[in-house]
C-alpha cells in the first residue's frame, strides 16, 4: 500500500465529501463525540472553512483511498516573528489505524511547515487520548516548555 500527502481543495467536490465523511468517523469514535454529524452540520462546515483565510488541510491517501485527514490553522509566533500551524482536527480513518498512515500524515505536515518557513507545528490532545499522545509523542511532539494548558470560554 502507498501513501501520499495532498493538500485539501475545497473547490473538489470529492475533497469536500471527504472532509465530512473522515469528521464523521472522527465524531462517531469514542474521542470525538460517540455520536454521528448531524446531517446539518456537514454543508456548514464546508461553507465556513472556504471562508476562513486561514485553513489548511491536508489528507494521506492509502493508494486510491482517503485515509486520514489534519484541518490545520495558520496563526503567526510573535515571539518568533513567523508563521506557525495549528492542527485542530487529526482523524484516520478507522480501516486505516495501524498502516502508519497517522505518522505519515504527521510526517507530511512537518516536512510542509519546514519547506514553507514555519516556525512550529502545535496541536491540541485530549488527556485521555493516550493513542493520539503515543503517535504524537513517536513523532517528536512534547508538552510546551513551559507547560501550557488548553482553555476555553463557550459563548
Amino acid at each position: 500500500m502507498e501513501l501520499t500527502i495532498i493538500q485539501v481543495d475545497l473547490q473538489n467536490p470529492v475533497h469536500c465529501d471527504q472532509v465530512i465523511k473522515l469528521l464523521n468517523d472522527y465524531m462517531n469514535d469514542h474521542m470525538g463525540n460517540n455520536r454521528p454529524m448531524p446531517k446539518e452540520l456537514g454543508p456548514q462546515i464546508i461553507s465556513g472553512l472556504k471562508k476562513h483565510p486561514g485553513f489548511l488541510g491536508f489528507f494521506v491517501m492509502a493508494d486510491d483511498q482517503f485515509a486520514g485527514l489534519a484541518n490545520c490553522n495558520v496563526n503567526f509566533s510573535t515571539f518568533q516573528a513567523k508563521p506557525l500551524i495549528n492542527i485542530h482536527d487529526f482523524i484516520v480513518a478507522p480501516e486505516c489505524r495501524s498502516i502508519g498512515a497517522g505518522s505519515f500524515l504527521l510526517q507530511g505536515i512537518i516536512s510542509y511547515a519546514s519547506k514553507n518557513g514555519f516556525c512550529r507545528v502545535n496541536l491540541e490532545v485530549r488527556e485521555d487520548n493516550a493513542n493520539a499522545k503515543a503517535l504524537y509523542r513517536k513523532m517528536g511532539f512534547t508538552d510546551c516548555v513551559p507547560k501550557m494548558m488548553f482553555w476555553e470560554r463557550k459563548l
